[in-house]
């Protein structure tokens, strides 16, 4: 029997973030979640909790699938995020906002296997964007069931 993959899956995943500033100190160990959905092909979310967020809600950064997929080859990104392979094991995600600077350390395995699942869903270069920009457009006219 075919096994049906989720139109969208989270992944949690184990971390060390070091921030400049923040609640626990300037360095700690952390879960957050890796997320993907087939509605936002291009994308890949990265949920902080709140817990650990200055705001003191869980906090979700989304960038390209592809910066992710890069930055674990070689240094990659510009702008907030930037991602790049540390040690052959390790991973860094950098992020940029105005309150200030975090840098999350991972496992590479951790996000190669979330890598995998999400080109499992869709694979590289089937990402059909039309329908999201189509719901976009939508919104935005005020037709929020679709065109």
């Amino acid at each position: 029997m075919p096994t049906t993959l989720p139109p969208a899956f989270a992944q949690p995943a184990r971390a060390r973030l070091v921030a400049a500033q923040g609640p626990g100190g300037p360095e700690r160990a952390v879960t957050v979640s890796l997320r993907y959905a087939c509605a936002d092909p291009l994308a890949v979310h990265l949920v902080f909790p709140a817990a650990v967020t200055l705001a003191g809600t869980d906090v979700t950064w989304e960038f390209a699938r592809t910066l992710l997929d890069e930055g674990l080859r070689r240094p990659a990104g510009a702008g907030d995020v930037h991602v790049w392979p540390w040690d052959g094991a390790r991973t860094v995600i950098e992020l940029h906002a105005p309150e200030g600077m975090a840098v999350v350390h991972f496992d590479t395995s951790t996000l190669h296997r979330f890598l995998r699942r999400t080109y499992a869903l869709v694979a590289a270069g089937a990402e059909d964007v039309t329908g999201g920009v189509d719901r976009a457009l939508a919104a935005l006219l005020g037709h929020p069931g679709g065109p």
